[in-house]
């Protein structure tokens, strides 16, 4: 059987938790975190990187950063995972779904504008499978009406638009280091900064609602309670699992988009026959090869080509069910506009097996059997 996710696996991973263990020091902000966040501000040219223990723990300190209240909106794709309306909704606000663009499956950057009222105080953007959204428009349209930007790159790791890292163009960026990503701790994520002034409530928030972080810099001789917060540290074990990776992460990425073109060029002839679509990556923006999906005809169809993989040995999974059809989703969101393509396209997508260790000949054989599916 060939799984649909294996984690990502170096080979360095054991050696460099050992020696976390060795230093003592394996609670928050060791060695292997400042190392990893070091790292990351360096490829990313972001002014400041905290690693958290998730990316949904990111994106709430995005929002608590971002000073979310009671009351506000904040305007979001429906075609996402929870976190992305959780962080938000702990805080008192309302999710506002927009639809899609069914070439990306991103946020359609044409209906963001409609959806802003008087309660509006950020948009939510979510970078789906490592593609950006149309972001010169969305921080043009939150710029003239005083909005955040808060970039969910959770799947954006490596990947960039116009030059620019996702996670660094909004004010805040959230990646996720989840065993499903390209790089992987387990459980965790970071928050990237864009504006130096954040950095101080950002780590009080981290720490507990300490400032704790300025008392380990020898700032101050004793940390106090300053605010509200909570402990979104990550081991740094965890960090010492992610760091093996970093170091190799150029390779991954290689790797994976290689694995992405074969399944690219195994599958095109789906669609210039017509039987199913493939990924769009629009000009200017560079993919990570996080994901590869087909869009079959519509939801019986999908069901019975996972169900056709699965007979030959090939795991594949659908994805999103969009939040607003949701019981929360209903409760704590509402829906701008018309879901013109948000649901149609939930249902149609099936992803196929993606990792660092999936093999060219593997991808061949995946791509035979739905090619075989289709009769192509």
């Amino acid at each position: 059987m060939i799984n649909f996710n294996v984690p990502p696996f170096t080979g360095k991973e054991m050696e460099y938790m050992k020696q976390a263990v060795d230093e003592q020091k394996i609670c928050g902000d060791g060695t292997f975190t400042r190392k990893c966040s070091k790292w990351i501000e360096e490829k990313t040219q972001t002014a400041k990187c905290l690693l958290t223990t998730s990316c949904t723990h990111a994106l709430e300190m995005a929002a608590l950063l971002a000073d979310i209240q009671p009351g506000d909106e904040v305007i979001m794709p429906s075609y996402t995972f929870v976190s992305t309306a959780d962080a938000f909704v702990l805080r008192g606000a309302k999710a506002v779904f927009v639809d899609i663009r069914p070439d990306t499956m991103n946020m359609d950057e044409n209906l963001i504008e409609p959806a802003i009222t008087d309660k509006t105080r950020a948009i939510a953007v979510v970078h789906y499978a490592g593609v950006s959204c149309e972001m010169d428009k969305i921080m043009d349209i939150a710029k003239r009406h005083g909005l955040l930007v808060v970039e969910d790159a959770a799947q954006g790791m490596m990947a960039d638009y116009k030059g620019k890292a996702l996670g660094t163009i909004g004010d805040f960026g959230c990646f996720s280091f989840h065993e499903t990503k390209n790089y992987s701790m387990g459980e965790g994520g970071a928050l990237l900064i864009k504006d130096k002034n954040c950095v101080e409530d950002a780590e009080i928030f981290r720490e507990k609602g300490t400032d704790r972080s300025k008392f380990y810099r020898g700032e101050v001789d004793k940390y106090r309670w300053i605010n509200y917060g909570s402990s979104y540290l990550p081991s740094d074990m965890n960090a010492a699992y992610l760091y093996a990776q970093l170091e190799l992460a150029d390779e991954i990425n290689a790797i994976r988009l290689s694995r992405w073109d074969c399944y690219y060029q195994q599958l095109k002839s789906l669609e210039e026959s017509g039987k199913a679509q493939l990924p769009a990556v629009p000009a200017g923006c560079v993919h990570n090869g996080h994901m590869f999906y087909i869009k079959t005809k519509d939801l019986d169809e999908r069901t019975e080509l996972i169900g056709f993989l699965k007979e030959n040995g090939v795991m594949a999974v659908s994805h999103y069910v969009p939040l607003h059809s949701a019981p929360a989703g209903r409760k704590f969101g509402r829906f701008h506009g018309e879901d013109k393509y948000t649901t149609k396209e939930s249902e149609r997508l099936l992803r196929l097996p993606m990792f660092y260790t999936l093999t060219e000949e593997e991808v061949i054989y995946i791509s035979s059997k739905v090619k075989e599916f289709y009769g192509v």
